[in-house]
């Protein structure tokens, strides 16, 4: 395939402004679009110029998109007023996290429906509420809170076979990777997939979710870009486990990605609908809310509920085609969302609780908190523990910021390290260098009283996005 040519006239053309924002969008391109057709590049940027918006949570646009939003106008004279001071809310692992998410988490504090609410010690910068950010509300469901990537989900598929396999069949593991994976924005798997989810209602009773039906078929199976990831890897299990497999070391498939177009493009819709129900000042403006009583609302509880059953199909996809090509059968399963609200009764209320990459950590729920390409994750079980509203981490977090992971390292300096630690990458960038990461047994440590220990898993080969 001929290289990507796309030049700063190209995009001046389209209405980009000719300033730093144009290197931004070049250096984009070169990372994240490379191996798209020009005219597929053009037209996501002209929608870009259009609609910044609808990109401000893309892994690879989201810097360029606030910097294309029009500056605010005057606060409209129906503006919901928020409270002057924050609601109290526990903070774990405190010194670790950005004075920003802190900041962010104070103001979601300060809204007018939040009942309350938690911060994780991998929590860091995020838009509306931080990554890491548990909030709960009466009578109201905020999309933003949410997330772009709904029901964004880390899955776990262990296989009685023994960690000698992984080494003994690694060129071969690789292939199946390479061949049964896709990744990044617009990409499928080049063969037909199906699962029940797609026969759902509710594409055709919501008109919205009618038209998004062929990209969620295209798409099924598939992954995102950003820190979206598939590994083969060892979990290494501990006596008397919850998972209630017997303790030892297993090959084991870990995955992470969401709901793809499907959830981003209903993220949008409904955080517009809701800015226009519930204009807010502007330190919380992300943070619109729908009322659950109200048709909108309960018309996104529906959808958000379809796509978060959708991002668990695409991981059913990747485990069944992976699984099938290799011919081995799972002994054990584990998984758990993240970016999605639950209805659960905390205090004898009712609430809903959103967890912006938090994991559900109710009593003895499992779940699975990844570390990095060089660190172990963690299979644990929830403690239910009310000062975290039933919540946990939902990995190490971001220590760097992508800019700055990328301008931490280099190439060389990131294989070196994979290397010296028995790591096969397949794609990925310096954006997810593990440099980028905070140290997961650090974060590990700030929430002992939040979940017990199961197992671990060892990454051992690791596809993403180039």
């Amino acid at each position: 395939m001929a290289k990507l040519k796309i030049k700063g006239k190209d995009l001046r053309k389209i209405g980009l402004p000719d300033n730093k924002i144009i290197g931004m969008a070049i250096d984009a391109i070169n990372r994240h679009f490379k191996h798209n057709k020009k005219e597929v590049v053009l037209e996501t940027f002209e929608k870009l110029v259009k609609k910044p918006a609808d990109f401000l949570e893309n892994d690879a646009l989201g810097k360029i998109a606030i910097l294309l939003m029009p500056e605010e106008e005057l606060a409209p004279t129906n503006q919901i007023p928020i409270a002057a001071e924050a609601k109290d809310y526990n903070i774990f692992g405190r010194d670790n996290i950005q004075a920003s998410a802190i900041l962010q988490m104070d103001n979601a504090m300060r809204l007018p429906v939040t009942e309350a609410g938690a911060l994780m010690p991998d929590a860091h910068h995020g838009y509306g509420l931080p990554i890491g950010g548990v909030l709960a509300t009466r009578d109201a469901i905020i999309p933003y809170a949410v997330g772009v990537d709904i029901g964004c989900r880390m899955a776990l598929t262990i296989y009685d076979i023994p960690e000698t396999y992984l080494k003994q069949h690694t060129y071969e593991l690789k292939k199946t990777l390479t061949d049964y994976t896709r990744f990044g924005m617009g990409k499928e798997l080049p063969f037909a997939q199906d699962h029940e989810v797609l026969d759902r209602n509710e594409f055709k009773e919501i008109s919205f979710i009618k038209n998004l039906h062929g990209k969620a078929r295209k798409q099924l199976g598939s992954s995102g870009s950003g820190n979206h990831f598939v590994e083969f890897g060892i979990a290494e299990m501990e006596e008397n486990n919850k998972v209630g497999i017997p303790s030892g070391k297993y090959l084991a498939i870990l995955s992470h990605s969401g709901s793809r177009g499907l959830g981003a493009n209903i993220a949008n819709h409904y955080t517009k609908l809701a800015r226009e129900f519930c204009p807010l000042p502007k330190e919380v403006k992300h943070l619109a809310w729908l009322d659950l009583n109200s048709e909108t609302g309960q018309e996104y509880w529906i959808a958000m509920n379809l796509a978060g059953d959708y991002a668990s199909a695409c991981h059913d996809r990747i485990h069944i085609n992976l699984a099938k090509a290799l011919g081995i059968k799972p002994i054990a399963k584990v998984e758990n969302h993240h970016n999605f609200a639950w209805k659960e009764i905390h205090n004898g209320e009712e609430l809903m609780v959103h967890r912006k990459g938090a994991t559900p950590a109710g009593k003895d729920v499992l779940g699975i908190i990844p570390g990095s390409m060089t660190a172990p994750g963690f299979i644990v079980s929830g403690k239910g523990e009310p000062a975290s509203l039933n919540s946990a981490s939902h990995g190490a977090g971001r220590a760097l910021s992508r800019t700055k992971a990328k301008n931490s390292t280099t190439n060389s300096a990131m294989k070196k390290m994979l290397k010296s630690e028995g790591i096969e990458l397949i794609g990925g960038s310096l954006d997810e260098s593990p440099i980028a990461y905070k140290d997961i047994h650090e974060v590990m440590k700030c929430q002992k009283q939040l979940v017990n220990i199961e197992g671990k898993f060892f990454p051992k080969i690791v596809r993403m996005d180039k």
